[in-house]
């Protein structure tokens, strides 16, 4: 079964049958279910929804239905078209939206598609809200409009220039430090929507870019998850080019990783580590991310005066902790930079403009200014779930197993050793078991890792 329902949305591979995969029924069934749960709620005579996509295969397809379905229940719709996740999290306030709803699986091949729900702040729906949402549609209960309530739609295009513009009226964001650094960078847009915004903000920004996979066709040429061993290609580019960096978006431009001058990754942990010590240079403040996320963020936000905290995975969750920390900017581990300045969702725009005035002031190589950050490594892997494998019994048995560690569990299970962590939990968005450790070095990150796996395995009998 591929269809997974989450607070991260409703995720699925593209055919197949309904129930099981994201289908055409699976979409429309989905969005009467978010449509029903906004008329619900609001109470309102006429609700507006925002309605964007990434530029996946799919995307038109998945894009038509969701638009109409709710067209279908009387709801007004401003469709961004081939859009960005921050985009239309900026959007939906802005147009003073009910709800945004971005067609998007994020990282996930090109076979996967996704609803991901938004409120009327621009920010993803909490449990309840998801869990209410998942009630409607599994008992149908759609009411749609007469011929004369039907809703409208209306076509904004403008909205990937609007984003740029905000994010470079950020206070922190330095234009003009950013031009007298005449950078060069390669730009890797995995053929989506981050091939248009992202060169579009560099330029603006006086930066000359290079490009690598920017038309939006939505053939992704390598997995489209930003790690090290997906890209090869703009590893070995940003070293023939001299440039001075590269920069790595996933298909929604959500996630944001940075290549090295000598083609060495930066460290998609690092991406939120070095965007928070040039605002928390400029800021005293908090920080946050999730659980998964690197103890580096931890020594930087120490050394600058501020508190850390963690949370569980999953941007809701971040974000609910940034607002009860009053974090000023926080995010996950993935390359997610979250800027309240801005708005309350993960957004690469924000992203490479910190990191590059960050970069601008310090005058220093990409390469120097990893080398300026505590030094941890870290380990990511996973296990393929069977119908057979019991995650929970796993769970418990593995917290039995460590219960003389530092244990926390509010999301799978964390055991924090003195100089390593390792994090089990189960895949909000995939059929897998995550597995994450750091340790001092990437040797120690490993076997830890490895040995992790096999007592997993033996207590799962596979």
């Amino acid at each position: 079964m591929t269809l997974i329902k989450s607070i991260s949305g409703i995720r699925g591979t593209i055919g197949g049958k309904v129930g099981d995969n994201l289908t055409p029924v699976d979409a429309v069934k989905f969005a009467s279910a978010y449509g029903t749960f906004l008329k619900n709620n609001t109470k309102k005579e006429k609700l507006t929804v925002v309605i964007g996509r990434d530029a996946r295969i799919s995307g038109p397809m998945i894009h038509n239905l969701v638009v109409n379905t709710l067209v279908g229940l009387g709801i007004n719709v401003i469709d961004l078209g081939l859009s960005t996740t921050p985009t239309v999290e900026v959007a939906v306030p802005l147009e003073k939206a009910d709800g945004g709803i971005i067609l998007t699986a994020s990282h996930n091949p090109k076979q996967w598609n996704a609803l991901k729900l938004l409120n009327e702040k621009g920010e993803f729906l909490n449990g309840a809200e998801g869990a209410k949402i998942l009630e409607i549609a599994e008992a149908e209960a759609f009411d749609f409009s007469d011929v004369d309530s039907l809703g409208e739609i209306t076509i904004n295009d403008a909205y990937m220039d609007i984003h740029i513009d905000e994010v470079l009226n950020l206070p922190l964001v330095d234009v003009e430090a950013v031009k007298a650094a005449k950078f060069k960078v390669v730009v890797d847009g995995v053929n989506s929507s981050g091939g248009i915004i992202i060169p579009k903000l560099l330029e603006l920004m006086g930066v000359e870019v290079v490009k690598l996979y920017c038309e939006p066709n939505g053939h992704f040429p390598h997995n489209p998850e930003p790690l090290k061993e997906h890209l090869t290609d703009i590893s070995e580019l940003v070293v023939k080019e001299k440039a001075d960096l590269g920069v790595v978006v996933d298909p929604d431009v959500d996630r944001l990783a940075f290549i090295c001058e000598d083609g060495e990754m930066f460290g998609e942990e690092y991406t939120l580590v070095a965007c928070a010590d040039y605002v928390l240079s400029k800021t005293l403040g908090n920080t946050v991310s999730n659980m998964s996320s690197s103890r580096a963020l931890r020594d930087v936000t120490v050394s600058h005066g501020g508190k850390y905290e963690a949370s569980a995975v999953g941007e809701v969750n971040v974000v609910e902790l940034m607002k009860k920390n009053n974090a000023i900017i926080g995010g996950e581990g993935n390359g997610g930079i979250i800027y309240p300045e801005s708005h309350y969702g993960r957004d690469s725009l924000v992203g490479v403009a910190l990191f590059l005035t960050h970069l601008a002031n310090k005058k220093m190589t990409v390469s120097a200014l990893r080398a300026s950050y505590p030094e941890y490594y870290m380990s990511k892997n996973k296990i393929e779930l069977t119908p057979q494998i019991d995650v929970d019994a796993i769970l418990v048995a593995m917290t039995e197993k460590y219960k003389n560690e530092d244990i926390t569990t509010i999301d799978g299970v964390k055991i924090d050793f003195a100089t390593e962590w390792v994090h089990l939990r189960k895949s909000n968005t995939e059929p897998i078991i995550r597995i994450y450790t750091e340790a001092p070095s990437q040797e120690k990150a490993d076997v830890l890792a490895l040995r992790i796996i096999d007592e997993i395995k033996a207590i799962a009998g596979i």
